[in-house]
C-alpha cells in the first residue's frame, strides 16, 4: 500500500499562490468582459437616446418651421389684403369724385344764363321721351321750381313736336302742386294721367344710369384691365 505524501508548507504556498493568480486572471477577465459589454450596451443605448433626441429635435424643428411658414403666408397675405382694400377705395375715391365733378357741371348746365337754352332743348327731350313711352292722351310733367319757365316753354316745343311726330295731340300738363324735392340736379318726372304710372328723366337718374353702365369703361381706361377677371359685360 502507498502512502500520501504530505505537503510541504512551501508547497501549500505555492499551490495557493496558483490557485490565487488563476482566481484573479478569471475574474479578470471577467470583470474585462462585463465591462465591454457595459460598454457596448452604453454605446447601443447612447446611439438609441441620441437618435431620439436628434429625432425630437427635427420634429420641433419641423413644427416651428412650418408655424413660421404659417405665420409668415398669413402676415403676407394680411398686408397684401390690407393693400389691394387701401388700392380699391383709391379707385373708388377717385371714381366717386369724377362723378360728383360731372354732377356739378350738370348742375352749371341747368343753372348758368349761358347754358338755359341748350338745357331748354334737354327738358323737350326728356319730356318727348317719357311722352312717347306712356303712349297716353294726357300726361302730368314734374320739374323744379326754378324751371318752371323753362319747363313751360319746353313743354309746348314737346306738344307741337310729338303732334308732327306721332300725327296726333297730346295733352302735357306741368304739375306745380307738387314739384321735384330740393337737391335735385334737374330734368323731369313724366307721370301718366292716373300717376299710377311714372318715368323718372331727371338730370341726378340719368347720371345714375350712366355711371352704373359705363363704370366698367371708365375703370379699364382709367387703370387698365383687371387680369383677374374672367367675364366682361
Amino acid at each position: 500500500m502507498s502512502r500520501t505524501h504530505a505537503l510541504s508548507d512551501e508547497e501549500v504556498a505555492g499551490e495557493l499562490r496558483k490557485m490565487t493568480a488563476f482566481i484573479r486572471q478569471e475574474a479578470y477577465e471577467k470583470a474585462k468582459e462585463i465591462q465591454i459589454k457595459a460598454d457596448e450596451e452604453f454605446a447601443i443605448e447612447k446611439s438609441k437616446l441620441v437618435r431620439q433626441e436628434t429625432s425630437s429635435i427635427d420634429q420641433a424643428y419641423e413644427k416651428k418651421f412650418k408655424q413660421a411658414s404659417m405665420s409668415q403666408q398669413i402676415t403676407r397675405s394680411t398686408l397684401a389684403n390690407k393693400t389691394r382694400l387701401k388700392v380699391l377705395g383709391a379707385r373708388q375715391e377717385l371714381l366717386d369724385d369724377l362723378f360728383e365733378r360731372a354732377r356739378k357741371r350738370l348742375v352749371d348746365a341747368t343753372t348758368k344764363d349761358q347754358e338755359q337754352e341748350r338745357y331748354e332743348s334737354v327738358l323737350k327731350d326728356l319730356i318727348l321721351e317719357g311722352a312717347y313711352a306712356l303712349n297716353e292722351k294726357k300726361v302730368q310733367v314734374r320739374a323744379r321750381e326754378q324751371d318752371g319757365d323753362l319747363v313751360g316753354r319746353a313743354v309746348e316745343s314737346a306738344r307741337s313736336e310729338y303732334k308732327d311726330k306721332v300725327h296726333r295731340e297730346v295733352e302735357i300738363v306741368l304739375d306745380g302742386e307738387e314739384p321735384l324735392e330740393e337737391g335735385c340736379t334737374g330734368g323731369v318726372m313724366i307721370l301718366s294721367e292716373s300717376g299710377k304710372i311714372d318715368i323718372n328723366n331727371t338730370l341726378d337718374e340719368r347720371l345714375r344710369i350712366l355711371q352704373n353702365e359705363s363704370l366698367p369703361a371708365v375703370r379699364t381706361m382709367l387703370f387698365g384691365k383687371n387680369e383677374n377677371r374672367k367675364f366682361f359685360d
